[in-house]
């Protein structure tokens, strides 16, 4: 089977569903809740500027490339387990670049994301898991394809150039887990809408590239021999990915590997203060704090001492401390810059215990969970686990997300902003495109 032209078909033929629409109309809500406080500096981010300096033509890869990096600088952005990256920071970046060049129908800008995101579901599980722990960012590697496959359809190509843009970037993907911790690796969620957008280009002004084979090699280049490439086309849309497993929206500005840690930590400051004592008690009697996950369950949430804000993001100590000490994770202490030094005392408390009788985190990361116990001087022990399913059970309030996002606006055009986010018109698509771009 050639996979390539099988794929092309589904992304220029299929047509999502009004759910599929639906779960899109909530993404971009999201995608402007985490971006918003980048563009308008109203977070510590030297990041922007700098590429703002050095790509200054305001073309729709310069845009494409800003607004990734924008919407993935907090690292509060969606995630999506079958791609296990970040889809909507490349996918929407590169079809809002898009869009200032040519405005699309609403429908078509709503399907063409959907369709986006069924691509980098199912990459992902091409892939296989190994792609990932090889050192690979998928945000950037399959991002980079995804965000091809929703240009193509919003495009509206043929299946052939479809082909072709699929190829020319899937041979510019591209994006290392070295760089977590760093500017680099918001840069990679820009970065690769980037390519997305050039592969665009290249392919509407007749630019040669192979049809088939390229996606299999690059597969085959990157997942260690366990590459299913057949997952790629079997049973398209059934359910859409979009929708199922569906894009899971962050409740705190950190790495997604940490959210079930610091719940479970919550948990435990709510039991204490619960029973009428006091949180200077339980801070000043905690001797040692363990924190245990599947092996492997710590593959993004690598960094165990963080020197900056960035890297607090990806570290379970300093999110468990943060969680104890203000029943929150604030979005001041994980912004560029220096550490909350009040947090890294309590951190340096907490130790990795890897339960080796879970299965591991590779195998199937969807049962990932964090055992909290928390060691008091009298020898008590206050022990919580949280799963990652209790986890998304929960949900996020993408609204009230939003409107924390906005709270810095004059109430017109809060309400206008809202008010867009619908998505009920082109119109609306159109608002939210003009002042992404500033």
């Amino acid at each position: 089977m050639n996979i390539t032209s099988v794929l092309s078909e589904h992304i220029v033929h299929s047509q999502p569903n009004a759910s599929a629409r639906d779960a899109a109309r909530e993404g971009v809500k999201d995608f402007l809740a985490v971006s918003w406080p980048v563009l308008q500096s109203q977070v510590p981010d030297s990041g922007l500027p700098a590429l703002r300096s050095v790509y200054a033509d305001g073309g729709p890869r310069s845009q494409a490339l800003m607004l990734g990096y924008a919407a993935h600088a907090l690292d509060y952005d969606d995630f999506h387990a079958d791609f296990r990256g970040h889809p909507s920071v490349v996918i929407l970046p590169a079809l809002f670049a898009w869009q200032a060049l040519h405005a699309a129908e609403i429908d078509d800008f709503l399907d063409a994301y959907a369709i986006g995101v069924e691509v980098a579901g199912r990459l992902g599980l091409a892939a296989s898991q190994q792609h990932y722990a090889l050192g690979n960012h998928n945000t950037a590697t399959l991002g980079t394809i995804a965000a091809a496959a929703a240009l193509a359809r919003l495009l509206k190509l043929d299946v052939s150039d479809t082909a072709t843009l699929l190829g020319i970037a899937t041979t510019q993907a591209s994006g290392l887990r070295a760089q977590f911790g760093s500017a680099v690796k918001p840069l990679h969620a820009g970065l690769a809408a980037e390519r997305a957008v050039a592969a665009a280009q290249l392919t509407l002004a007749g630019f040669d590239g192979k049809q088939h084979g390229v996606i299999e090699a690059f597969l085959a280049a990157s997942s260690n021999r366990q590459a299913q490439p057949e997952r790629l086309v079997a049973d398209w849309g059934m359910p859409w990915r979009i929708v199922s497993p569906g894009l899971e929206y962050k409740p705190f500005p950190t790495c997604a590997g940490t959210h079930s840690a610091a719940e479970a930590a919550r948990l435990l400051r709510h039991s204490w203060l619960a029973e009428g004592l006091s949180l200077e008690a339980l801070l000043d009697n905690i001797t040692d704090i363990s924190v245990a996950f599947p092996p492997g369950g710590d593959i993004a949430a690598s960094i165990t001492v963080p020197t900056n804000g960035i890297e607090a993001r990806f570290s379970l100590e300093y999110v468990i401390a943060a969680m104890l000490i203000y029943d929150d994770l604030r979005l001041e202490d994980f912004a560029e810059g220096d550490l909350n030094h009040s947090v890294m005392p309590l951190a340096a408390k907490v130790r990795r215990t890897p339960d080796d009788t879970a299965p591991p985190d590779a195998i199937n990361p969807t049962l990932r969970f964090h055992l909290v116990t928390l060691t008091l001087r009298d020898g008590t022990q206050l022990q919580q686990r949280r799963t990652r399913q209790q986890s998304l059970a929960d949900g996020v309030d993408v609204e009230a997300k939003l409107r924390q996002a906005l709270r810095h606006e004059s109430e017109e055009r809060r309400q206008m902003l809202q008010h867009c986010c619908k998505l009920h018109s082109s119109e609306d698509i159109a608002v939210i495109s003009q002042l992404l771009r500033g």
